[in-house]
């Protein structure tokens, strides 16, 4: 293992104030994790109004009384039909109907009125209508974030072991689904006399570790926390925790955040990156949507 201390001082702080400036930046933008309002699942064959009056099936807290109306085909084609024209554009525009996709190679069709909107996720391979509005409380009263002080000997240059071509490692998530995610291999690397092994999930260019440890529920995040590393070089993955953090699910209950798989809940105090949110926190517990379709009311 080699630690952070092959960096300068000053480059390891920058680095990392850096990268804490881009994280807070991303977090708190007006359409960001910490906008989300709600979560409503969608089925084939069924029409959902939208608006701001208490009878739509989904409700927004601004916009026309009646934005319109969510159609889902049998084939999983989802259209919106739009009430309030002039009020209500699509993707930036005045159009009295449009497609929603989900854009799995560029951002999904939104729909907005107000400054709130809504567009399609998918967790799990099941279709749902997420609502976003910036002046949601967990964004309007977000306190910040805490980190641990800087430590250098959590920025760690770890062994990449790589898995067959094709593996995958199956990942809960906070809605109770089981999803199988790319798993191109494990990382390995000693911290104080003590071997630590994570499974890693291939997120485009990136390595992605979802990961629990001791402190876990008391100094961190209860439902573990979430690193990126770049793609390993001959043989070798730098994995600086640091940089470890929080996931949406900390701050807001309408995500649909990963949980650590077993092998990434770690018998280790890792005392770097993102410490437990000071605030309202989001989701403490795991949930499931219920019959009703709506993860609200959480």
């Amino acid at each position: 293992m080699h630690s952070g201390s092959e960096l300068a001082p000053d480059v390891f702080e920058r680095l990392n104030m850096d990268w804490r400036k881009r994280r807070l930046e991303r977090l708190t933008e007006p359409h960001g994790w910490l906008s989300l309002v709600g979560l409503v699942t969608l089925d084939p064959g069924r029409v959902k109004t939208v608006g701001s009056a208490p009878d739509n099936d989904v409700v927004v807290s601004s916009g026309p009384a009646r934005w319109g109306s969510v159609r889902v085909a049998q084939s999983g084609r989802v259209v919106f039909d739009v009430a309030a024209p002039g009020e209500v554009r699509i993707d930036g525009a005045e159009v009295t109907s449009g497609e929603m996709t989900l854009g799995r190679d560029s951002d999904p069709v939104y729909v907005e009125a107000d400054g709130a909107r809504i567009h399609l996720v998918a967790p799990g391979g099941r279709l749902a209508l997420r609502v976003r509005d910036p002046q949601a409380p967990t964004r309007t009263e977000f306190v910040g974030l805490d980190y641990y002080p800087l430590d250098p000997d959590w920025r760690v240059t770890a062994e990449f072991i790589s898995h067959p071509p094709g593996a995958t490692i199956q990942v809960a998530n906070v809605m109770g689904q089981l999803i199988e995610e790319p798993n191109p291999g494990m990382v390995r690397f000693v911290h104080e006399g003590k071997t630590i092994s994570l499974e890693a999930v291939r997120e485009d260019d990136k390595l992605f570790f979802i990961f629990a440890d001791r402190t876990s529920g008391t100094e961190t995040y209860g439902l573990g926390r979430f690193l990126y590393a770049d793609l390993p070089q001959d043989g070798r993955v730098v994995l600086d925790f640091n940089q470890a953090y929080n996931p949406p699910c900390a701050f807001n209950a309408y995500t649909t955040c990963p949980l650590p798989p077993q092998s990434n809940r770690i018998d280790a105090w890792i005392r770097a990156g993102e410490m437990r949110y000071a605030g309202k926190a989001g989701l403490e517990e795991p949930l499931s949507v219920p019959s009703d379709g709506q993860a609200s009311g959480l």
